[in-house]
């Protein structure tokens, strides 16, 4: 592809970085004035910069050697003008992925023309976010990814996060609502690292640590970088146990004023429904008199009534940058309108935002700007009912003869339900932040960082009179139903910081930062509804009309509550020589959610590296570029639980009457308080190793970790007296991980016109639940992962204190009985009735054992890139390999003892069953699998001397074209494989859905 093409679209380039940065001991101290005649002999060069194809390139930093502060880049054509103080000033140019070069200015007389070759360890310079600063990427002594445009996924993001869906080793992203626009991600990081904390990684967007992932769109975007392991996470104390996920958007630059154009166009097709029969197939059973059902003489597609096949999302960005050295800006403008599957089911957004940099005081200050804000209406009616409608009757209909509405008892008319009420919600989310940074003196530099967010939004809905609900309603039949919520949510950051860089004659170098953190949280909301409306007129914005709060029936609720955390934090870089890397870190820090024994805490690391193809020894080994040694410990925490967890609390008791004949509601102790609660502790090792070999086409990392965090939380069982309450919040248990994961990218063939390359991850991993005891509170196990269905069957993860987390625990099948009837193995290895099976969780009686274990024990994807001249193409896999998937659907739908449609499979697969609904290992099925989930297809046009337009692109991508999988239930790739409860295919998920999307980029 051409870069001068590429380039004034920013979000297919790198940021800029200035590789010829000297070091302070480089740095000449300040200069005497120069003389005016000195002054009046300045020169204007210009020139052209080319990449190795003859191609201008954009974007490329233009200095003076002896003056980095001065400087340009290049603008949409390669060009640039500077001024230089005489014809031998040396200019340095620089650009990433390319080798920095130096040449004198000249007399200004003739147009400089410059070519910069590839370098040769192209990623190695890629400057990576660390949380509070930055280091490039041959200095990183901790595990961390970094993915910037290139690598994002081109399939339209509902989430932030779906943009590096399978390209993170290590890093799991589910979307087990599918292709809902009102759903969110799961996300988890190297396996369970919580019982009951928060499990979610910390998010820091440009800095605001818990930033709102709701602010962003995919265009806005700029890199993604994932503190993986302690070493490097320990930065941010008790918000990073999980993982630390930075993101950082796109910001402006100096050069001529740009506007980049970005839209989609995705529509949806249903891929993978359950397998129910039709109609004709139900009318069939009856009459052959394998099912005993009613035929009410309609044929209804229930689920299909569901679908909104006339959906078509779209997108829409506008972006302006510009500006000098001095001041630049970026600002941008996003549409969308996201329509999901289901009908009733959407969302509308719009995004505003705008960062602006400027320099004073002679580029010694620096203040930086962001300001955003997105408002969204999401409809929430639909998105549901996909199991009830695909298991009732078929021959039943949604109408009366009449054409009325059909309305039972036993059911809920889901299409209906989409025409007769309103379920909505009105956000606004809002972030500002500014941060400014002062150059003390030569190597330090101060900076004050500042931000707020507020997130609010209004929740309403509204159930017509002539609703099944209004007209079911015992206490008021015939009156419509109403409910209003409102919360808000508001976030407060300060953190100043100190910086410094310098070093000690030519083979130290050190860099360090010390600093204060102080966020505070706030929230607060209010609910309320009533019943008994006399008409349709005002629907939820009159709640007082309604007959229930006259009668006293009316709900209402409120709430607030707060917390706050400060913490005092330091790193420090050594680099000896270049080959030999340290970093050191220490945060303590204190959280009002803590016990008052335990309001502070200390989380230090260390990480150390070894650049070893700088040694003398590795100058002959042709074949390695480069290849660094990596090893580090941390200790981060988990401060993710309620707020007042540790103090005692007061709750309702209840009305009771007073000797004065009133009426009173009273008051208790509802917790008890635990003064020695703390945070959760992960100490976390890390022994990794990054590579580029032969010449430079392969690259990658490997990272070996094993993790534990101890003190986990859970509520246990507590004697009365001496305590208040039966049960106490506290710290109790250990929980460990371990593994391996690996990332490469290999440049198969790079020719003139062609170009093939493949970037890979893989992954594996063990969780462990080493203990849930201790010598005050003891339990040997613990159950999830809820079956629901028919049959009332409970848990179907049994964890064992010493075993592995996902643990299928249950019967062990043997067959069925020439009846019909369900055999199971016992403990001694006989084949009987389940009536004779002891499903004891005493491990010495129990016939129950592990049937099979729901965390996939591989991860793996394969991304293919493929350019022909103007054209590209992208082929991503994604994959989860060697675990067991509970199928619940079959369970309940391929048994007859159902009393409404069936299954296929229940008249082959499972026609042997004539007995009651039972969990065991006969519904466990491999949920590995393959999935084909994007391809890209694009074309860049060729612009050539057009004072308007840069750049254009189009392109096309399929997403979630093909699954191979033997997996015989809903689409394995969406069941649930984070936490401690995975593997289980829920009954009626939101249905999966392939996708075909079109796009467009312009930059004028």
């Amino acid at each position: 592809m051409a870069r001068g093409h590429l380039a004034s679209k920013a979000g297919h380039f790198r940021q800029v970085q200035d590789t010829t940065r000297q070091t302070p001991a480089q740095d000449s101290t300040k200069k005497p004035a120069q003389p005016a005649a000195a002054a009046s002999a300045q020169q204007t060069v210009s020139g052209v910069v080319v990449d190795e194809k003859g191609v201008p390139m954009p974007g490329v930093s233009v200095r003076l050697q002896s003056n980095p502060q001065k400087g340009t880049v290049t603008d949409a054509s390669g060009k640039f003008s500077i001024a230089v103080p005489n014809a031998n000033s040396i200019l340095a140019f620089s650009f990433i992925g390319y080798e920095p070069l130096a040449r004198p200015a000249g007399s200004g007389q003739a147009p400089l023309s410059i070519k910069l070759t590839p370098s040769g360890n192209n990623n190695l310079n890629d400057v990576v976010v660390v949380g509070y600063g930055t280091l490039r990427q041959k200095e990183v002594t901790s595990s961390v990814a970094h993915l910037d445009t290139a690598q994002f996924r081109q399939s339209g993001a509902r989430n932030p996060l779906d943009l590096i869906q399978g390209k993170v080793a290590g890093l799991q992203i589910t979307r087990t609502s599918g292709s809902n626009p009102n759903s969110g991600t799961s996300v988890q990081l190297r396996g369970v690292v919580s019982v009951k904390g928060s499990a979610s990684p910390l998010f820091v967007i440009d800095g605001i640590p818990g930033g709102n992932p709701d602010l962003l769109q995919q265009d806005d975007i700029l890199s993604v970088d994932v503190l993986k392991d302690g070493s490097g996470a320990a930065i941010y104390g008790t918000s990073a146990n999980a993982g630390v996920i930075l993101i950082t958007t796109k910001k402006g630059k100096p050069g001529k004023p740009t506007v980049n154009y970005s839209a989609y166009a995705r529509k949806e097709f249903i891929y993978n429904r359950p397998d129910f029969l039709s109609a004709d197939e139900f009318r069939q059973k009856i009459a052959e008199g394998q099912i005993r059902q009613q035929d009410f003489g309609n044929s209804t597609d229930f689920f299909d009534e569901l679908v909104n096949h006339s959906n078509l999302s779209q997108n829409h960005n506008l972006a302006l940058s510009g500006g000098t050295d001095k001041t630049n800006y970026r600002a941008s403008v996003n549409y969308r309108d996201l329509q999901g599957i289901a009908l009733e089911n959407n969302r509308k957004e719009y995004t505003l935002r705008l960062n602006v940099n400027q320099k004073a005081f002679d580029d010694k200050v620096n203040v930086q700007l962001n300001l955003v804000t997105n408002t969204n209406h999401a409809n929430l009616l639909g998105g549901g009912g996909w199991e009830e409608d695909a298991t009732k009757n078929p021959t039943l209909s949604n109408f009366n003869p009449d054409g009325s509405y059909r309305f039972d008892t036993q059911s809920t008319n889901q299409y209906a339900r989409l025409f007769q009420e309103t379920n909505g919600r009105k956000q606004q989310t809002s972030s500002a932040d500014a941060k400014v940074d002062i150059d003390i003196f030569k190597g330090l530099k101060g900076s004050v960082f500042g931000s707020i967010q507020r997130d609010s939004y209004i929740d309403a809905s509204y159930r017509t009179l002539a609703s099944e609900d209004s007209q079911e309603n015992s206490d008021y039949p015939g009156g419509g139903y109403a409910s209003k919520g409102t919360a808000l949510f508001q976030d407060y950051a300060f953190e100043p910081t100190l910086q410094y860089n310098g070093n000690v004659g030519e083979s130290h170098t050190f860099s360090a930062v010390a600093g204060y953190s102080y966020r505070y949280h706030v929230e607060e909301g209010q609910s309320m509804d009533n019943r008994g409306f006399l008409n349709d007129q005002f629907e939820e914005n009159n709640l007082s009309d309604g007959t229930a709060l006259i009668d006293g029936k009316a709900n209402m609720s409120s709430f607030k509550n707060d917390n706050t955390l400060i913490a005092f934090f330091g790193r420090v870089n050594y680099t000896f020589m270049g080959k030999y890397l340290a970093q050191a870190i220490l945060r303590r820090e204190g959280s009002s959610r803590f016990g008052a024994n335990n309001k502070w805490g200390n989380f230090p690391a260390v990480s150390v590296g070894w650049n070893i193809s700088q040694e003398d020894f590795m100058k002959n080994v042709k074949w390695v570029n480069f290849l660094k040694l990596r090893a580090g410990y941390g200790v981060t925490g988990n401060s993710g639980f309620a707020n007042n967890a540790s103090r005692l609390t007061l709750g309702r008791g209840g009305k009771y009457l007073y000797p004065d004949g009133s009426y009173r509601e009273t008051y208790g102790p509802d917790r008890n308080p635990n003064p020695d609660l703390r945070f959760e502790k992960k100490k976390e090792t890390n022994i990794g190793l990054d590579f580029t070999l032969l010449n430079s086409k392969l690259s990658g990392s490997i990272d070996v970790f094993n993790r534990t965090t101890s003190d986990l939380l859970d509520t246990y069982t507590t004697p009365q007296p001496p305590y208040i309450r039966s049960e106490i919040y506290t710290n109790v248990g250990q929980i460990s991980s371990k593994g391996i994961e690996l990332a490469l990218s290999y440049a198969a063939i790079k020719r003139k016109d062609f170009s093939w390359s493949l970037d890979m991850t893989a992954s594996t991993l063990r969780n462990t639940l080493d203990s849930y005891s201790n010598s005050l509170y003891t339990r040997e196990y613990i159950e999830f992962g809820g079956i629901g269905g028919a049959g009332a069957l409970g848990n179907a993860i049994t964890t064992f204190e010493g075993g592995r987390l996902g643990e299928f625990y249950g019967k062990r099948f043997a067959g069925f009985t020439p009846e019909g009837k369900w055999l199971f193995w016992n403990r001694n290895g006989e084949a009987v009735t389940n009536d004779r099976i002891n499903p004891s969780r005493d491990r010495s009686l129990s016939d129950l054992a592990p049937i099979g274990n729901a965390i996939p024990k591989y991860y793996a994807s394969l991304t293919n890139n493929f350019t022909y001249k103007n054209f590209d193409l992208r082929i991503f896999l994604r994959g989860r390999f060697d675990y067991d998937i509970l199928n619940t659907t079959a369970i309940t739908y391929g048994n007859r003892t159902w009393s409404g449609n069936l299954l296929r499979n229940t008249f082959t697969k499972y026609a042997g069953i004539s007995d009651t609904y039972m969990y065991s290992d006969y519904y466990l099925e491999s949920g590995s699998h393959v999935k084909i989930d994007e391809v890209t297809f694009g074309y860049r046009f060729k612009i050539k001397q057009n004072k308007y337009i840069n750049s254009v692109r189009v392109y096309a991508t399929g997403q979630n074209l093909a699954t191979i999988t033997g997996y015989t239930g809903n689409d394995p790739d969406f069941i649930q494989d984070t936490g401690l409860g995975p593997g289980i295919d829920s009954r009626g998920p939101y249905p999966t859905t392939r996708s075909f999307l079109f796009g467009l980029n312009v930059g004028f």
